[in-house]
């Protein structure tokens, strides 16, 4: 017996991919190295220079949840290996500059006033717990893609509930103008005129 869907286990994925795309965009914007190099000011290095990949996961994320909406089946659970996969590309993405050197795993990322992160490699460097949220993301983005991949049979299938309804109502229709016909007065097995009100009768 299969088990009964779930439409709040839908409202929970997508409340999950909007806390997704939301960590993973705020991350982003906010300081994760303060850099600061000798006789210059100090440099800010946020996420979108040292990890530029997070804006564009976010939007990932957010698209999510119109797919796990609009599709169902293997395509819902496609869906989920895909955000599973994103979450792992973040994750590669983020950890060499939360726990190694983040100039050095900037490469050659340009600095948002001119030149290169690289440039600014030997100069004392100041973390923030900002990598973290980035993480954060990501790892809610791999249990959403895992429940998709897995679970995929308690979410509810609206587009299959609206087909079936537009098959219901085909088959319906015919009946319904039937009686429709009827009750103006028209006889449903010619299309013809009304037999009533007319103020005749045909005598032949």
């Amino acid at each position: 017996m299969s088990a009964p869907r779930s439409p709040r286990a839908l409202v929970a994925v997508c409340a999950a991919l909007a806390l997704a795309a939301l960590a993973l965009w705020g991350s982003s914007a906010l300081t994760w190295v303060g850099v600061s190099p000798p006789g210059r000011a100090p440099v800010a290095l946020s996420g979108a220079v040292l990890a530029p990949s997070l804006t564009g996961f976010a939007l990932l994320a957010l698209a999510g949840i119109a797919g796990a909406v609009a599709v169902s089946g293997l395509l819902r659970r496609l869906l989920g290996v895909l955000l599973a996969g994103a979450a792992v590309v973040v994750v590669v993405a983020v950890v060499p500059v939360l726990v190694g050197d983040p100039v050095a795993a900037a490469g050659g990322a340009a600095l948002p006033g001119g030149g290169a992160v690289a440039d600014l490699g030997g100069s004392p460097a100041a973390r923030t717990p900002a990598p973290v949220l980035a993480i954060a993301g990501a790892v809610v983005l791999a249990a959403v893609g895992i429940f998709l991949l897995l679970r995929e049979p308690r979410l509810p299938r609206f587009g299959a509930r609206y087909a079936t309804g537009a098959r219901t109502e085909a088959v319906r229709d015919p009946d319904r103008r039937a009686w429709d016909d009827l009750d103006e007065g028209r006889d449903p097995t010619t299309g013809g005129g009304s037999a009533r009100g007319t103020g005749r009768v045909d005598d032949s």
